[in-house]
């Protein structure tokens, strides 16, 4: 039997409804709309959205995708505004080659720089900030973000020519993350005297020099930047740290991409800082 929440559930057949533009633009564009709110689209990506208290706009349905209001409608508040789509019309309207037969409007949370670089005063925890800077492959800043929330990172800073956060390939590939951990975009220069100011420690990857991750020390306030697979973290930034770290690996790989030497160190971070805890 088909929902009980059918009511509530409007049919939309034309390309001109304000809000379905909004969507359609909002995933074009990779950005926010002018009110705040990201696209989203996907059973578990809506899920997560709920999870983490995000207010809801609007949520749509695809006709074949209707069978999903059955888990979701009883989630959503009331006054969240359900449209049904045709399916040519909803997969106009949504980046995916395989739509799963639901997105969304969101508003997600916006932070200021010092909720990033807060951690260490605000709730006990050792500042352990991700500076980004460069990434422009979406799933490796996506894989970032579920990696930072994974292993306790109090923040991640989004530095000149990253990726859009909201782009909707780094949505799916953070898993949920990037509505929760606090996130800022600035310049990385700009930044550091921030960090300095609460000595907070800053480190900067490399694929071919630097101390070994080995031997790096990470149980204190951190600030650890990540560049590009392709040209890694910018020298500017570079003069600016106080180390550079390496992950030893085989000489028979040039490389790690971004988010896989992002998501081992953040590691590394988070096992030394739990054996001090322990200690």
């Amino acid at each position: 039997m088909v929902s009980t929440h059918t009511e509530r559930l409007r049919e939309i057949s034309g390309r001109h409804n304000a809000v379905l533009k909004e969507l359609r633009r909002a995933f074009a564009h990779g950005e926010l709309t002018e009110d705040g709110e990201c696209a989203i689209e996907g059973l578990r990506i809506v899920e997560e959205a709920i999870r983490s208290g995000l207010r809801f706009r609007a949520v749509f349905f695809s006709e074949s995708g209707k069978r999903l209001t059955e888990c979701l409608m009883p989630q959503l508040k009331a006054n969240v505004e359900t449209l049904v789509l045709t399916d040519k019309l909803f997969a106009s309207a949504v980046p995916s080659e395989t739509p799963q037969g639901v997105a969304a409007l969101v508003r997600v949370k916006q932070f200021k720089l010092q909720d990033v670089l807060g951690g260490g005063q605000t709730d006990g925890r050792l500042a352990l900030v991700v500076g980004v800077v460069g990434i422009q492959d979406p799933g490796n800043l996506g894989t970032l973000l579920r990696s930072a929330e994974a292993f306790d990172a109090t923040g991640v800073v989004l530095g000149e020519k990253t990726v859009s956060a909201y782009n909707s390939k780094v949505v799916r590939a953070s898993a949920g993350s990037l509505f929760r951990i606090p996130m800022v975009r600035t310049k990385s220069t700009e930044v550091v005297s921030h960090l300095r100011e609460r000595g907070i420690r800053l480190l900067a990857t490399s694929s071919h020099q630097g101390r070994s991750l080995y031997e790096a020390r990470l149980a204190e306030p951190l600030a650890i930047f990540i560049g590009s697979e392709a040209a890694g973290v910018p020298r500017e930034v570079l003069s600016m740290v106080d180390e550079v770290i390496a992950i030893p690996h085989s000489s028979k790989v040039e490389s790690l991409n971004a988010g896989v030497a992002a998501s081992i160190v953040l590691y590394e971070a988070a096992r030394q800082r739990q054996s001090l805890e322990r200690a």
